[in-house]
């Protein structure tokens, strides 16, 4: 779900871009973003990969 539907209740073409990257990960790493789980510590699927792609490891 966008962060702008989740918190304000808006809809756009943005949502549908963010929604379709969310799809594209999870094809991607083959994980689920609502059941998610990274070392006992509940993130979403999104923010694992943000942090990935903070610390430098993540590359596309």
């Amino acid at each position: 779900m966008a962060p702008e539907y989740a918190m304000e209740g808006l809809f756009s073409e943005k949502s549908d871009v963010f929604s379709y990257g969310v799809l594209l990960l999870e094809i991607v790493s083959g994980k689920k973003n609502s059941s998610f789980y990274n070392n006992d510590e509940s993130q979403s699927l999104l923010g694992y990969a943000w942090n990935l792609w903070n610390e430098d490891i993540l590359h596309l």
